[in-house]
């Protein structure tokens, strides 16, 4: 009888089969969602930002109202990024040329004008008096006007409004 070579060599391992060597296979669905549960856990608990929405009061026709002429700073937004300013009553006064700059800006001349009244001893309510007239002209965009506002909050003006330009005003804008 002929005994087979392998048999002689591994008596023990006559008949054992090995285990065959699959690929790892891996369930990713609980970690999907996992994913998903964090996701909509961050997007319940965290606070969104909320829209803040500009109360604007229009003034009534009718018959307009006196104003301190110190008090007052008239601010006309043109066309290209300028705005032409004055103080005071138009036919008195000389009309500025200013930009949307922080620095030297209408910011800086809104708090300038702050400071005057500061020192005016015949003021009594100081930089709250401040009456800032908004006149866009035909070239101002939304935007400027815009801008034009948030100089008026930053600066905390408390009296502001936004009017149409005299025709002189108009005039002014369009020669320049």
């Amino acid at each position: 009888m002929l005994v087979n070579e392998t048999q002689t060599r591994h008596p023990l391992r006559r008949g054992v089969k090995r285990p065959a060597k699959h690929a790892l296979k891996t369930d990713m669905t609980p970690m999907v969602d996992l994913g998903f549960l964090l996701i909509s856990f961050f997007v319940f608990t965290a606070e969104l930002s909320k829209p803040t929405v500009t109360n604007l009061n229009m003034p009534k026709e009718g018959i307009p109202s006196k104003l301190g002429k110190s008090q007052a700073l008239t601010v006309l937004p043109g066309n290209e990024n300028r705005i032409y300013y004055y103080e005071g009553e138009w036919e008195k006064s000389k009309p500025m040329v200013t930009n949307y700059s922080f620095s030297q800006g209408l910011g800086q001349v809104i708090r300038d004008k702050q400071n005057e009244l500061d020192l005016l001893e015949k003021n009594a309510e100081g930089r709250s008096g401040l009456m800032l007239l908004i006149k866009p002209g035909p070239g101002a965009s939304y935007r400027n006007v815009i801008d034009v506002l948030d100089e008026t909050f930053i600066n905390a003006v408390k009296k502001y409004v936004i009017v149409k330009p005299d025709r002189e005003e108009l005039a002014y804008i369009n020669r320049q």
